[in-house]
């Protein structure tokens, strides 16, 4: 029998304290032909909320991608520790989810830089794999 797909409610302990943990990642989208972009990024992620923010500059490649494509997949690697976080994803441009997204990076990461550009890639995360020492079986793929 084929293992169902895991999603957010299976993110353990282990699992969100990786996801607070000061690790690079990168975002996967594709582009107009169907080809994957992908994109060294921070990311926060909100358990309450069920999203994965990322900030970046509008109109780069990848707002452009999440804009005509509306899916987004955010991986980190950590040694043989990985997660992948993936789902419906949409630009936010409205000031106050800016401000509370650059609120988030800061507390895990740093400071951003001042950046009248400046959006947000919302990934509401439905989707979730990962490591047997981070979800407790075997990589779903």
């Amino acid at each position: 029998m084929k293992p169902m797909p895991r999603t957010r409610a299976d993110l353990g302990s282990d699992a969100l304290s990786f996801l607070a943990e000061r690790h690079l990642a990168t975002i996967a989208t594709l582009r107009a032909d169907g080809t994957p972009h992908v994109a060294a990024v921070g990311f926060t992620y909100d358990e309450a909320a069920g999203l994965a923010r990322v900030i970046t500059s509008d109109g780069n490649q990848k707002v452009r991608n999440v804009e005509r494509g509306g899916y987004a997949a955010l991986t980190h690697v950590d040694g043989p520790r990985w997660l992948t976080l993936e789902g419906p994803a949409s630009i936010r441009r409205e000031p106050e989810q800016v401000t509370d997204a650059e609120q988030r990076y800061a507390l895990r990461y740093r400071e951003p830089r001042p950046n009248p550009r400046r959006v947000v890639i919302e990934v509401s995360v439905e989707r979730v794999m990962g490591s047997r020492t981070l979800l407790g079986t075997e990589p779903q793929r």
